[in-house]
């Protein structure tokens, strides 16, 4: 057997519930997809409602007790987990790769990436504060603590399924909640794996319960309307995103959501050209640009735009097509067919409007759905994905003449999640920085994320934080103490 057959075969693919494997209720299974061959990799068992109410049961059973377990003992749980996830690296890279289809190198930065919120808020849960103070007016003292908001529902996307897992689990824990995790249906397998990380690293059974389900509706439908569910955490397209707010409104569920982006790069014309396009390759083709924080729109000065589209053009080109876990690959296939169709669809409605492809622009022949990466020129206002976002590796660049219409144009979008741009000024880093309407911004970086750092955008892409020491408050309600 090959070393990912073997990784297969030994991987827990039922529900999780109680701390190990449990089967679903109606015995159903959904077969994961491996997206570079279209190859069935595994079945999992298929949650439904009822396998939902009994994950709630679970969790509220242990939230008392676990809201109640000392912080310190909350943060060690999480660090052995931190500790377990890095001495299996090679397995969720592997993994990763075969649901989902980045490259090896890409998935094993996501194991870092991903660890990284669980070492961080193993230390942030010994740091939830509290205040206490004499009334101005003399009349008592002010107490404030910060409690868990209780049993959390999270939803994750398939682009990043461990680190999306992981960005919302160790907080959760950390303060003191119950989790349920419904993972993307394209990759549960990981999540699964990390469920039993955490329970090797001794997380009280029900404290932490994984559904994968191919009906994502029929199961967070009947937990969001039950009263001992008290958070929805989600990332994902900010349709979806909307939904869940307005499902979420008749119980005022605390809602966090990560949604969808429409990200600008900005190369202004005193910016530094080479390091520009080596920003471009991170913020545009990392995860073969499948990520709400992949650069969309790259707006550059005409004054410099021939040299910064040539430059880029080559690199893009260079760039090796095939199957995540094959030696030299760069990029790998997109999630699923209709993905690779969408992404067809917006270039060749650029293309049909006057964009100039310069490399790429076709999905090969064969399995696996694989589009090549492309840079395209001279796209028209119009074009359909300087609005619409993208979730594949192609670069729309666009020309500038000014500092205020590079903005305009970067502001223009209903998201707003995280801008880039670069220049070699500090009075415009600064001045820029602050005019642009985003929840994050990168100044001479294509690269931003970091646990230590509050993750999040503003409108149409969501509200809330994830990671830095924001990320633990959208876990933790605030308790008012009157004393005498």
């Amino acid at each position: 057997m090959t070393a990912a057959e073997d990784l297969i075969d030994s991987l827990p693919t039922e529900l999780w519930l109680g701390g190990k494997q449990a089967a679903a209720s109606a015995g159903a299974r959904f077969a994961v997809i491996n997206p570079a061959t279209e190859a069935e990799l595994a079945t999992v068992a298929d949650a439904t409602a009822d396998d939902g109410v009994t994950a709630l049961d679970l969790a509220a059973a242990v939230q008392t007790t676990w809201g109640g377990t000392p912080a310190r003992e909350r943060g060690e749980i999480l660090r052995r987990a931190f500790d377990l996830l890095h001495a299996r690296v090679d397995d969720f890279a592997l993994l990763m790769t075969l649901e989902m289809g980045k490259s090896l190198a890409e998935s094993r930065g996501e194991v870092s990436y991903g660890g990284e919120f669980l070492r961080w808020f193993s230390e942030e849960a010994v740091r939830i504060g509290g205040r206490f103070t004499q009334a101005p007016a003399g009349t008592g003292r002010i107490l404030v603590t910060k409690n868990p908001v209780g049993p959390v529902l999270a939803i994750t996307p398939w682009n990043f399924p461990l680190a999306m897992g992981t960005r919302k689990i160790g907080p959760a824990l950390a303060a003191g909640c119950t989790v349920i995790v419904k993972p993307a249906a394209e990759t549960p397998l990981t999540m699964l794996l990390l469920g039993q990380i955490f329970a090797d690293a001794g997380l009280p059974a029900g404290v932490l319960s994984i559904l994968p389900t191919s009906n994502a509706a029929a199961v967070t439908g009947p937990l969001m309307d039950d009263p001992r569910l008290r958070k929805v955490t989600f990332t994902g397209s900010t349709g979806v995103g909307k939904l869940l707010v307005r499902n979420a409104a008749d119980r005022l569920l605390r809602t966090s959501m990560e949604l969808g982006g429409n990200a600008p790069f900005i190369v202004f014309d005193d910016a530094n050209i080479d390091d520009a396009v080596d920003g471009a390759m991170l913020a545009k083709m990392r995860n073969g640009g499948e990520a709400c924080t992949a650069a969309n729109r790259l707006y550059v000065a005409n004054s410099i735009r021939g040299e910064f589209t040539e430059k880029l053009t080559a690199r893009v080109a260079a760039m090796t097509v095939g199957a995540g876990d094959q030696q030299g690959t760069d990029i790998g296939p997109l999630i699923s067919r209709k993905q690779l169709e969408t992404v067809r669809a917006l270039v060749d409605d650029a293309v049909a409007k006057g964009a100039r492809v310069r490399t790429g622009g076709v999905a090969p022949s064969g399995l696996g759905y694989f589009f090549t990466p492309t840079v395209l020129d001279e796209v028209p206002a119009d074009a359909n994905l300087l609005r619409d976002e993208i979730f594949g590796p192609v670069a729309a660049i666009v020309g500038f003449d000014t500092e205020v219409e590079a903005v305009t144009a970067a502001n223009d979008t209903q998201y707003g999640l995280v801008s880039y741009f670069f220049t070699s000024s500090l009075d415009r880093a600064a001045r820029v920085s602050a005019a642009l309407n985003s929840g994050m911004v990168g100044v001479n970086r294509g690269a931003i994320s970091d646990a230590a750092a509050p993750f999040g955008g503003v409108k149409e892409s969501g509200y809330g934080r994830e990671g830095g020491s924001e990320g633990i408050d959208e876990y933790l309600e605030t308790k008012y103490i009157a004393l005498p």
